[in-house]
Order: structure tokens, then sequence, then C-alpha cells
């Protein structure tokens, strides 16, 4: 065989190698959690080789308060039945302000967040910030934007080893995600950005008063939340 047709060869099954693992794969786990409730993300994989524990338990969307997914998204996405999965304002900004030597910040929609949570490993490199977008972009088109808020909110961290809605109801205030109140929901809202520094369950004036703007924002866009 001539050195240029394997040459060819080698290019070729290169390729096919690349399309499979930036195409195909994500494509057909994107397709398979549709459905199936992901069974662990990087980030639960981390924490425990660190030894932590694991508190979760799936609960469909219809099982959780309907006053939860208002105060988490008029905590972390607002305009998340609005937007096609990106605000690409906020991540142009992000990308200018990093290409400027500033430090990468997050400009992440609730879909942003379940397509990192889901498939990447904790970092903040601009390289998983592109996966990152790219994951996004797949997962709108092949999910319901109910879908992408189900899993948010079952895989979400609220604290140490707490993963979920449901477990951090039962965490925090000793009841099912069912049974959440307004407020409630709201101090769970509050603390998403920092769960780890933060309890629903014992929080700062600061948290409180974070979750007191939470509850007002929620019932203002709760009339807008028709994609859910």
């Amino acid at each position: 065989m001539s050195f240029g047709r394997r040459l060819r060869r080698w290019i070729t099954g290169l390729f096919m190698l690349v399309f499979g693992l930036v195409f195909v794969l994500p494509v057909a786990a994107i397709l398979l959690f549709r459905t199936v409730p992901p069974p662990f993300t990087p980030l639960m994989a981390m924490r425990l080789v660190e030894g932590e524990g694991l508190e979760r338990k799936w609960v469909p969307l219809e099982a959780v308060s309907r006053h939860v997914a208002p105060a988490v998204l008029a905590s972390e996405d607002s305009r998340f039945c609005q937007h096609d999965g990106i605000d690409w304002h906020e991540f142009r900004q992000a990308l200018a302000d990093y290409l400027e030597g500033e430090r990468l910040r997050g400009a992440s929609t609730v879909s942003m967040q379940t397509a990192k949570n889901v498939f990447l490993w904790p970092s903040r490199t601009m390289a998983r910030k592109v996966g990152e977008a790219y994951l996004t972009t797949l997962i709108e088109w092949l999910w319901p934007k109910r879908r992408i808020l189900e899993v948010y909110l079952n895989i979400a961290e609220w604290g140490p080893g707490i993963y979920g809605i449901e477990a951090a109801a039962r965490h925090h205030f000793g009841k099912p995600a069912a049974r959440l109140t307004p407020r409630e929901s709201a101090l769970l809202a509050a603390v998403l950005p920092n769960p780890r520094r933060w309890s629903a369950s014992r929080p700062t004036g600061y948290i409180r008063g974070r979750a007191g703007t939470i509850q007002v924002r929620a019932r203002i866009i709760a009339p807008l939340l028709n994609c859910l």
C-alpha cells in the first residue's frame, strides 16, 4: 500500500473518530437523557472521590411544588422561556473580558448549567465554556424546556453531598419537594450560586434579603413561564 493511501486512511480514521466524539456520542447521550434520568454527574463523581456522601432522589417536575420553578428561574435565568439556551450578549461579553485578561465568569443560563453539570468536569476554562455552548445548543434542539428544568432541578448541588430538589427539601426543611412553600423555594433558590457556603435552612441576613427579592421576582415572571 502506498504512503499516500495509508495517509488518506489515517486521516479518514481520525476524522471519523473526531466526528464520533464531537457529534455522535453527545447526541446519543442527550437523546438517552431526554427520557432517562442521568445516573450521576462529573461533579458527583468528584465529590465522592473526595469522600463526601451522596443524598439524591430523582423526582418528576410534577412532584415538585409549583413555587420552585418561578423561584429558581427568578434567581438563575428569568428569560428561560424566551432564549434559545444561550444569552449571547452575556456570552460575548464574558469572552471579551477573558481575552482582555480578566477572570472567566459565568454568564450561564439554566440550559448552559444543565449541559455543564450533566456532561462536563468542573473547571473555568475557555475550552470548557465553548464545549458548554455546543452541548447547550444540542440540548435545546433535542429536549423540551420542561425537561431541561427537570434535569437541572434534579442534579443541582444544594449543599455538601446534597443533589436535587427532593434531597434539598428533605435536608433543609424536612419535607418533600412537593410541599415547599414560596419562602422555602426562594431560600433554596437564593443559595444556588454558592450552596457550599450558604445554607437555606440557616440563612444569613444576606440570603434572607436575597430570598425576599427572589419571591418578588418570582411573582412577576410566573405568568411568563409558558414553556413549562
